[in-house]
This record gives C-alpha cells, sequence and structure tokens, in this order.
C-alpha cells in the first residue's frame, strides 16, 4: 500500500520533546515501512523519519496559531491530489475531515482529542470517513458513526528499557494544566512525604493556573521541577520512580504516559477517568483510586506489590508499536478491500510552494 499520513505543523515527527500525536505517527510510519508499504508523510521540514517527507512549513510552527494548521492542512490535501500514486489517507485532527473528503481517496481520521461538541458536529457532516477512537472510553462519549473502530496506541518497547528496582520518589509527567493535576501530585507528595519529580512545561492557556495555583506548590523542597523533558531525560524520570502519578480530573482520550511508565516496569497510579480505566490493571500494572487520599495511601503502602517485570510483560503485551501497527494495517486493508472506484475531483487548492524531500536517517 502507498499510504499518505497527515500529522500537524506544530511539532516535528518524531517530537524533540512534547508531542503525543507526532510521536504516534512517528512510530506508526517506521513500522509501516518495516511491513514494506511506502509512506509519505506530510509533517514539518525537520522531521526525522524514513517516510518521504513533503512539508509546507521547513520547521515546527509553535506555539499553536490555527491558521498555520489551515495552510499545512490545504497543501497537503492539494499534494495528495496532485500525486495521483496515494491508496489511502490517515488524518489527525478535526479540522482535517473537510480536507478528507476533497481528495475523494479512502481516508482514515484518528481523534486525539477529548470529546467536545463542536468536533462531533464535524464528523456527522462526513460520516464516510473511517473514524478510529484511541480508548474505548473516548468513543463512548462520541456520536454514532457508521464507520467507528478502536485502536489502542503503541510504542517501540525496546525505546523504554525498564528498571526493576523501585526508586524513592514519585513521578509526574505530563502538561503542567488543571486537567492533568500535577497539583493533586504534590498533595500526594506532602501526605506522604514522598519526593516527586515532576517533568512538563507550562503551556500558554494554563498560565493562569500555574502562577495562582500551582508555582509556589513546586518551590517545595519535596518537589522536583525539571521542566520539559527529552526522550531520554523522560525515561530516566520513569525508570528510576516509585509509580507514577495520573491524577486526571477530565476524560483522558489516552495518556501515553501511562503506557511510558508501564514499559518502564513503573506501576501507575490514577484517578479513575477516561482511558486510566482500561490502561491500569489493578495489582499488575498499577491501581485506579478516587481521591487524594487514596492515592497517598496506596503509593506508600501498596504500590511497592507490584512486580515491575510483570508490569513490563503486560505492557509489551498489549501496547507495542507491533500490536498497534497491526490493527491500523488490517483496517487500512479492509477500508481498501470495500472502496468503491473514486472519480476525484479536479479542484485546485492555492497552496505555498512544494517543499518535499525524502529521508533516509532516523533518529
Amino acid at each position: 500500500m502507498r499510504i499518505a499520513l497527515v500529522s500537524t505543523p506544530y511539532v516535528s515527527v518524531p517530537p524533540k520533546k512534547y508531542g503525543g500525536t507526532e510521536l504516534f505517527l512517528y512510530h506508526l510510519s517506521e513500522k509501516l515501512i518495516d511491513r514494506g508499504h511506502e509512506v509519505v508523510l506530510f509533517a514539518t521540514g525537520d522531521s526525522r523519519t524514513r517516510a518521504y517527507v513533503e512539508c509546507a512549513f521547513p520547521s515546527a510552527r509553535w506555539p499553536i496559531v490555527p491558521r498555520d494548521e489551515q495552510i499545512h492542512l490545504a497543501f497537503s490535501a492539494n499534494r495528495i491530489m496532485a500525486r495521483g500514486d496515494i491508496d489511502l489517507v490517515h488524518w489527525q485532527s478535526p479540522g482535517a475531515v473537510p480536507y478528507a473528503s476533497i481528495t475523494g481517496l479512502p481516508s482514515v481520521v484518528t481523534l486525539h482529542h477529548v470529546h467536545t461538541p463542536e468536533f462531533s458536529e464535524i464528523y456527522r457532516h462526513y460520516p464516510d470517513n473511517h473514524y478510529v477512537a484511541i480508548s474505548h472510553s473516548q468513543k463512548m462519549q462520541e456520536i454514532g458513526l457508521p464507520r467507528f473502530s478502536v485502536i489502542h496506541h503503541g510504542l517501540d518497547p525496546a525505546a523504554y528499557p525498564p528498571s526493576f528496582e523501585a526508586g524513592a520518589y514519585a513521578a509526574y509527567l505530563g502538561r503542567l494544566a488543571p486537567e492533568k493535576g500535577p497539583d493533586s501530585a504534590c498533595r500526594v507528595a506532602f501526605k506522604t512525604g514522598i519526593p516527586l519529580h515532576v517533568g512538563g512545561a507550562v503551556h500558554s492557556d494554563d498560565l493562569t493556573f500555574f502562577h495562582e495555583t500551582l508555582r509556589r506548590t513546586l518551590q517545595s523542597p519535596l518537589v522536583n521541577w525539571l521542566g520539559q523533558v527529552d526522550h531520554l531525560q523522560k525515561v530516566a524520570l520513569l525508570q528510576g520512580a516509585r509509580a507514577l502519578l495520573v491524577p486526571l480530573r477530565w476524560e483522558e482520550p489516552f495518556g501515553l504516559v501511562m503506557i511510558e511508565a508501564m514499559l518502564c516496569g513503573t506501576p501507575v497510579i490514577a484517578f479513575k477517568r477516561g482511558a486510566a480505566t482500561e490502561l491500569v490493571e489493578d495489582g499488575i500494572t498499577g491501581f485506579l483510586v478516587d481521591t487524594e487520599e487514596e492515592m497517598a495511601d496506596v503509593l506508600a503502602h501498596k504500590v511497592s506489590s507490584i512486580d515491575r517485570r510483570a508490569c513490563r510483560a503486560r505492557a509489551s503485551e498489549l501496547y507495542s508499536t507491533e500490536v498497534m501497527v497491526g490493527a491500523y494495517e488490517a483496517l487500512y486493508r479492509s477500508i481498501l478491500r470495500e472502496a468503491k472506484p473514486q472519480i476525484r475531483p479536479e479542484i485546485k487548492i492555492e497552496t505555498p510552494s512544494v517543499l518535499k524531500r525524502p529521508l533516509t536517517e532516523v533518529r
């Protein structure tokens, strides 16, 4: 198959630091290539992958500006139609859905976001695409769509060397945003006296929360704020942790950080919200709790009962790239078998000049 993967204009593939969607696409594209497929990746020009890269922007556009996504998506749709050699297109955002219909090609749209009525309205108008939820929890919140699957994210276990010795600290890893609960993680540390190492940055939308609620807490001697971490720093943080704390305050669509921790052999203690309820298995890969008090009790007295080798093995079994890519490959084949021949519309979309290059180096 010749597959077009359309990323975002905001972060390179793979991400240098933050970027869940882009990390997902990196692993997906690399494994699809390993399986003999041709992959054209529409991403930023500073991406590093074996896929053939086409880009509207030579480097990542951060912070997020909606205009940049429209330029990127229009460029991608125009190039896909101009190439004439793509079998299937895999898109990653609600804003991409109208462009999917323009190409006239079989399309997959993965939902990476929390449910909103605005996004659901977009999907309702374009029922011919095949939509993929990244958790059963996410799918349950979405409107009924005629073509709707669930495929969990997966990561390469080799990229997460495990540690089977529990460390002396707890870890928090993620955006410093109110829905992620970093202040709850700090309070759990204070209740138990167990140090907390925090990896994560503050996005512009969360500055008020940071200044009013979190900044002073992060200055406690019991809290070690590392700032935004790259992959090696992240793995070291997770390897050395007694547990990863995930005190969610929203319906988390997936939460890659949970399987990153499990692959390192580190159990997860999470609130019973969103995808955490299906990713975390009580007593095997961690514990599900309802309150900060319960999280503190589990951290202090129960989490050491987790067999870190069994935790790593279970995560590798369920959430590897092999499992994820196998599911997407089967979905692609199924869609192409059912697809009817279509006449591609001759629509000209004004876009920036084409910037394209094959990349052979792998990070």
